[in-house]
């Protein structure tokens, strides 16, 4: 996208998880003088973006969501590299597919998730068109599972990178660029409205569902969804690429990182519940990955994480700006990293109320979509 003049603009930013710490980057990047608001610290302990696998699949995860998430997903992977070579630290990156595997008795459920995955292809043929994959071609892809697997399909150019890296980074950047981080400070947008002339935008994910649930504008309550991960280290695994296996409850993701670290994850439960992970969950996900890969049974487990992610009406996101002239990003449910480049870069043309001169067909028609969901958008002109 071009580069926007945002010299002489001051914005504040309440909640500095993935797509808080992100908007203040690029703005800051474009000449604006920016402060981050945050209830954590620069760890992000508080924030659903640290418990993540952090995939960017979006014809795998097109099975489950809408379109218009899917044209993000494609946007934002394409953007994501860009976004990473700007930052001074380095973030683990990868686009080398997803392999969907399943075991004999799901066979049926594994017929049905391809066949709508070719669905999606025909609907939108920017997606890869998935390459159905028998024992040999699976060794070749991934030679450490042997011959567990007869089929299975491969989702070419799909990708991952490192979540906590990522947020560590922004974090460091955010420090360069002298963004003006409150660690540790809890505030309301609205009480920042008469403290300064800044443009306010609220990125503080289910921490702003009094704000959605008292607006008299939308019918469209932000909610939490509870998901459950684990993280490994297992040296005796050898995997190069995120792999899916199709469940007879959902499909489980096991998602290599560097240094022989694995995020294992999938539950995905209506809930704002943020104790420990479940003893059934927890079987569920260990058993899985172990049939997958044996040398998951030396693995040690580092941690078992539970975070609420913020969701909105339909799982689908949403910018709105409110009377006061507060922008509200909000509802990234589990799509977090997969669209976050999408919804950064729609604010930013939102906040200067025009088209980048580089917009090509696929992010216009994303601008287009986002834009269904903002709400008086001629109040921009209040930030």
């Amino acid at each position: 996208m071009s580069a926007i003049d945002l010299k002489q603009k001051n914005y504040a930013i309440v909640g500095a998880g993935l797509l808080g710490r992100l908007l203040a980057v690029k703005l800051a990047q474009a000449g604006a003088k920016v402060e981050l608001f945050d209830q954590g610290g620069p760890a992000a302990e508080h924030s659903a973006a640290r418990v993540a696998a952090s995939m960017l699949a979006p014809l795998a995860e097109s099975v489950i969501t809408e379109a218009n998430v899917v044209q993000m997903g494609l946007y934002s992977l394409a953007r994501w590299p860009s976004i990473l070579a700007k930052l001074t630290a380095p973030v683990f990156f990868q686009q080398a597919g997803t392999l969907i595997l399943w075991h004999r008795q799901d066979a049926a459920e594994a017929k049905r998730f391809a066949a709508k995955l070719n669905h999606n292809c025909q609907l939108n043929t920017a997606l890869s068109t998935p390459q159905k994959l028998g024992q040999e071609d699976i060794h070749a892809l991934e030679p450490s599972l042997g011959n567990r697997f007869q089929h299975g399909l491969f989702l070419p150019n799909e990708g991952q990178l490192d979540n906590r890296q990522l947020l560590t980074a922004l974090a460091e950047e955010l420090k360069r660029l002298k963004v003006i981080c409150h660690w540790h400070q809890s505030i309301e947008p609205h009480a920042l409205i008469q403290k300064n002339d800044a443009g306010i935008i609220d990125c503080r994910g289910l921490g702003a569902k009094a704000a959605w649930a008292n607006s008299s504008n939308e019918n469209n309550p932000l909610r939490g969804v509870r998901g459950e991960v684990i993280r490994l280290h297992a040296p005796e695994v050898k995997l190069s690429r995120p792999i899916r296996l199709i469940h007879p409850r959902y499909p489980i993701y096991i998602a290599p990182k560097e240094n022989d670290i694995y995020v294992i994850g999938a539950t995905e439960i209506e809930s704002e519940d943020l104790s420990p992970a479940s003893l059934r969950s927890t079987m569920e996900l260990l058993s899985a990955a172990y049939t997958v890969h044996s040398g998951f049974a030396e693995a040690r487990i580092l941690e078992t994480l539970t975070q609420c992610r913020p969701t909105l009406k339909n799982n689908l996101p949403a910018i709105r700006i409110t009377e006061k002239g507060v922008m509200e990003i909000n509802g990234l449910y589990r799509h977090g990293f997969m669209i976050a480049p999408a919804i950064v870069d729609c604010a930013i043309e939102l906040l200067e109320s025009i088209l980048t001169n580089a917009a090509d067909q696929a992010s216009s028609a994303l601008a287009e979509q986002l834009r269904l969901s903002v709400t008086q958008s001629r109040a921009l002109c209040a930030l």
